[in-house]
């Protein structure tokens, strides 16, 4: 079983944003149509799968089809969900509305298979965005 750690030093205390608008997010450097009004500052959010991962996914093998593993890239995916609901909440409290420059790094941490674990980080910067 794949066990995914939230960072806590990252985490937004309350959780309570379920309901909020979506926050616009970009990889570019500006969003067309709006003007940004106010820069908050870089922000982050990380996520861990834990150290089983690895044995994990090759133990199930019988999962992968055409090269793929179905099992590990839907675990990836929830990683990475996780670090962007993260760096989401932190634009949030910061007062953005939008983050822009966006990041995606995967990073294995640790040394061989059996104290590896595969860390996925999302950065950039929180802006309030105002229609132009």
């Amino acid at each position: 079983m794949v066990k995914i750690t939230r960072i806590p030093s990252l985490m937004t205390p309350d959780k309570t944003n379920r309901g909020v608008h979506p926050m616009l997010m970009t990889t570019t450097s500006h969003v067309e149509g709006q003007k940004i009004h106010e820069y908050h500052g870089i922000v982050v959010g990380e996520a861990i799968l834990g150290a089983n991962v690895f044995k994990d996914i090759f133990a199930g093998i019988t999962d992968i089809i055409g090269g793929r593993s179905g099992s590990y890239e839907k675990e990836l995916g929830k990683a990475r969900e996780i670090a962007i609901e993260d760096m989401q909440d932190n634009a949030r409290r910061v007062g953005g509305n939008a983050i822009i420059g966006i990041d995606i790094d995967y990073e294995v941490i640790g040394s061989g298979t059996r104290s590896s674990m595969l860390m996925v980080s999302v950065s950039g910067t929180a802006v309030t965005v105002q229609p132009d």
